[in-house]
């Protein structure tokens, strides 16, 4: 346990009481003291009476001292205050309530955090998610979604601290670094919540990412999570998200699971089915034979929805010129792009040598 969850409350303790308020460990460290001249001392006699003191509060060298005691009744601190008279008591047990709920939320905090952790990660059996979750306190079946924030321009440490300050209740949402790079964000929502308004979320994150620290992130998005067990297959989403969309939609930063349509089924086929795809596809020529220019066209084609009025004036050309381009890629491919069939061929050609290119690189 952090000592900085101590020394904030004993600072506050200091302003309203002459007396020095602190904290020993269970070897009788010295590591919390209004008096910054004690940090360091032992005094290890004084966590022995403490530990083994019938009284609820014992006295010793001219001090009070109230242990406190962990999960499992082993001795962890102490809590002491100078004098042994009534007054000082009573300061002694003020202290220990104070000192003793900022431990019990760090840990609670804490504990959730690596408990949400381990279920995305899978490192927890399902049947124990629930029994860990009732010792928490930790509602089961509210909806939530885990959003993945990849840094690709540079990693920052401070990224966890500043995407936390984005979600300041600490008892339902939790920002985990997951290695260098990732950190992942569970949120709990509404039954209502949208797909626009997580896009928003995410939307957010990157803007305040990107204002505060100068990083540039990439961030993907699963489907809604209603019970615990699922925050696992929301990460996995969130994940695959990530890893289509830079093959697929490089161009994205903010990319929905449930919006990757069919590059998420070729993300997932096998490079060999590929292959053997292209070439029954290609019986003429290989794709690899078209140039730049000619690639170009085929996909404003695509993106003015096979209209070759429109897509001639995007191109700035006659069009009875983008006839004629066309009709060299039919000779060269045997596909006529004006066919509606032929040009849902070619389009899913084109994903799946992005997707085989993808797998090169790596």
């Amino acid at each position: 346990m952090s000592n900085n969850v101590f020394q904030g409350v004993i600072v506050q303790l200091r302003d309203i009481s002459d007396r020095v308020f602190g904290v020993i460990d269970g070897e009788g460290c010295v590591v919390s003291c209004t008096d910054v001249a004690l940090l360091g001392e032992h005094w290890p006699e004084a966590a022995v009476k403490a530990a083994g003191g019938a009284e609820p509060i014992v006295q010793f060298n001219q001090k009070c001292f109230k242990p406190i005691f962990g999960s499992t009744g082993a001795f962890e601190y102490a809590v002491f205050c100078t004098g042994t008279d009534e007054a000082a008591r009573s300061s002694c047990l003020m202290a220990y309530i104070a000192l003793n709920d900022a431990k019990t939320f760090y840990e609670e905090k804490h504990d959730r955090g690596t408990f949400v952790k381990n279920i995305i990660m899978d490192n927890i059996l399902p049947g124990d998610i629930y029994i860990r979750a009732k010792e928490l306190h930790f509602v089961t079946d509210a909806p939530r979604v885990v959003f993945l924030v990849r840094q690709i321009s540079h990693a920052d440490v401070a990224t966890v601290d500043v995407l936390s300050g984005l979600f300041p209740d600490k008892s339902q949402d939790f920002v985990l670094s997951i290695n260098e790079t990732d950190v992942a964000v569970v949120k709990q929502i509404t039954a209502s919540t949208t797909a626009a308004e997580l896009e928003k979320i995410a939307r957010q994150m990157e803007k305040t990412l990107k204002n505060e620290l100068g990083v540039k992130a990439v961030i993907g998005f699963g489907t809604i999570a209603e019970h615990l067990r699922s925050l696992a297959d929301s990460y996995k989403e969130a994940q695959t998200a990530i890893d289509v969309g830079k093959v697929f939609d490089t161009e994205k930063t903010i990319i929905n699971y449930e919006n990757l349509g069919i590059g998420r089924l070729i993300y997932q086929l096998p490079t060999t089915l590929c292959d053997i795809f292209l070439s029954e596809v290609f019986k003429k020529n290989s794709i690899d034979s078209l140039d730049q220019e000619t690639l170009f066209t085929i996909n404003k084609f695509f993106e003015n929805n096979l209209n070759v009025s429109e897509t001639s004036r995007k191109l700035f050309v006659h069009r009875n010129t983008l006839v004629y381009r066309l009709e060299k890629i039919k000779k060269l491919t045997g596909l006529d792009l004006r066919q509606f069939d032929h040009a849902i061929v070619f389009k899913v050609a084109l994903m799946v040598r992005k997707y085989l290119s993808s797998r090169e690189v790596r």
